[in-house]
């Protein structure tokens, strides 16, 4: 793809309460492994995004991993914070009322209880945008496939994304897209031309995220 840019639409600065990231730790990181364009989706927070689109040489969208009462539901481009604990349904009415894009993260990964069932993403196909096609952390190959086949079936866009909660996670999985002016419809246009560089992550960087929550109760950061 001539004139294309690497793009990361999932990752963690230590805004989120399983990562030790800081903002201009991993836009430093972005750079160096020639990530074009980043999505900062810290859990329940967009102080991360904010510190790091501020200091940043690339571009970066300011989004949240939000935490519905079934799951996680992804806000991309937010002008301002959306609580947890609202029904899915609302919290997509939210970010779609800020002029953002719905995600859905690792969907139907059964990753605790972050993950969306296919019932509760189907109920919300009409306010859904994007999802993601392929989670490196996310624990088999059959789940992104299910996920991807979601994507192809309903014909929503898709992404590839590190879902990154550590330095080492960025720069082997992201999606490739042509060059764009960047906003939420020029994005969804883009999308409709990716292309996908995929490696899973090792499954020890769960254990990572553990060592980080663990780390961050003895430095009282939480």
């Amino acid at each position: 793809m001539k004139n294309s840019i690497r793009a990361d639409f999932h990752m963690h600065t230590y805004f989120s309460y399983d990562c030790m990231v800081k903002p201009e730790e991993l836009v430093k990181r972005a750079k160096e492994v020639d990530l074009g364009l980043i999505a900062i989706t810290d859990h329940n927070s967009i102080e991360g995004a904010i510190a790091a689109k501020e200091i940043s040489t690339i571009p970066v969208i300011i989004g949240e991993e939000i935490k519905s009462t079934e799951g996680e539901i992804t806000g991309l481009f937010l002008q301002e914070y959306i609580e947890p604990g609202l029904s899915p349904i609302e919290t997509a009415k939210r970010i779609k009322a800020q002029g953002a894009l719905v995600s859905i993260p690792h969907p139907f990964t059964g990753m605790g209880r972050s993950s969306l069932s296919r019932s509760t993403v189907e109920s919300l196909l009409s306010y859904v945008d994007i999802v993601e096609r392929f989670n490196a952390r996310t624990s088999s190959k059959s789940l992104n496939n299910e996920a991807e086949d979601f994507s192809i079936t309903t014909g929503i866009p898709s992404t590839a994304v590190s879902d990154s909660h550590t330095l080492k996670e960025l720069g082997s999985t992201y999606t490739l897209l042509p060059e764009f002016e960047l906003n939420p419809e020029n994005l969804m246009n883009a999308l409709q031309e990716a292309a996908y560089e995929l490696h899973s992550a090792s499954f020890f960087v769960h254990f990572a995220s553990t060592f980080n929550k663990f780390q961050r109760r003895i430095r009282g950061w939480n």
